[in-house]
């Protein structure tokens, strides 16, 4: 077999797992929480239980909250991909695929690829929820669509992450609760509902390690100014690095298996 021919089988093995991961999301509603109904959820109960306390008015916070919420949902939908991994590894199905005449990384690129999709509904959920809460950005519609690919770019990298953990996890519980307790604390220890002025000054130290405040920050400037900033790539740049390292990685573990 060439080369071209080599990768081609890998190109449409992979392309076919991706579509049975997103048929299992489709039949199975449960795995729409994360990419709808959490983040309308979220925009809706932070925006008006929150916004006047924070704020002075749901209003006046939008510009907080929808990027804030946008890079919670891509959190959360990441970590999706560790745990469905996980799940199909302790029911087997992975040693019946490797069983057929396919390329052995397909099911793991095709969990990856799938949940690309994934994030593109969600980001479109809480951008969509956010307009129609009264929300409207300062810069034109090519921006928004910037910062919603930015967002989901960063989101599939560190899917790369929680397929790690969940090839490395012995349990799809443990998986969820660790990424669970992961993405709380990187939401919440961040600028993402708050200004960073109004925390402690511990807080503040925490808040500024944190690689997802640098990710909400670049966010905002684009939607404030119009403009691809160099936060902005240093946020394109990390992403670029993080599934540089950790989908090898993770590609060792799915061959260990």
């Amino acid at each position: 077999m060439d080369v071209q021919t080599h990768s081609g089988n890998v190109f449409m093995n992979t392309a076919t797992m991706a579509y049975r991961n997103l048929l299992k999301t489709v039949h199975n509603p449960d795995n729409f929480m994360d990419v709808i109904i959490q983040p309308t959820l979220f925009m809706l109960m932070f925006g008006y239980l929150f916004g006047g306390a924070i704020a002075g008015g749901a209003q006046a916070y939008l510009p907080t909250i929808v990027p804030g919420i946008l890079i919670q949902t891509m959190l959360s939908v990441g970590t999706g991909s560790g745990t469905q991994i996980r799940e199909d590894l302790d029911s087997g199905v992975f040693d019946r695929f490797k069983s057929l005449p396919m390329a052995h990384i397909a099911p793991l690129a095709g969990q990856l690829f799938a949940d690309s999709l994934r994030l593109l509904i969600a980001a479109m959920t809480s951008l969509i929820t956010g307009y129609l809460m009264g929300w409207r950005p300062a810069v034109g519609l090519g921006w928004v669509v910037a910062v919603g690919l930015l967002a989901i770019i960063t989101g599939w990298a560190l899917s790369w992450v929680f397929a790690l953990m969940g090839l490395l996890a012995k349990s799809a519980e443990a998986v969820n609760s660790a990424s669970l307790m992961t993405m709380l604390f990187l939401s919440f220890m961040s600028n993402a509902f708050v200004p960073l002025h109004s925390l402690t000054k511990p807080l503040q130290v925490i808040a500024h390690l944190n690689p997802v405040t640098y990710v909400i920050t670049a966010i905002r400037q684009i939607l404030a100014t119009g403009s691809w900033t160099h936060e902005a790539l240093l946020v394109l740049i990390v992403d670029v690095g993080i599934v540089g390292v950790f989908a090898p990685l993770a590609v060792w573990a799915y061959d260990r298996h």
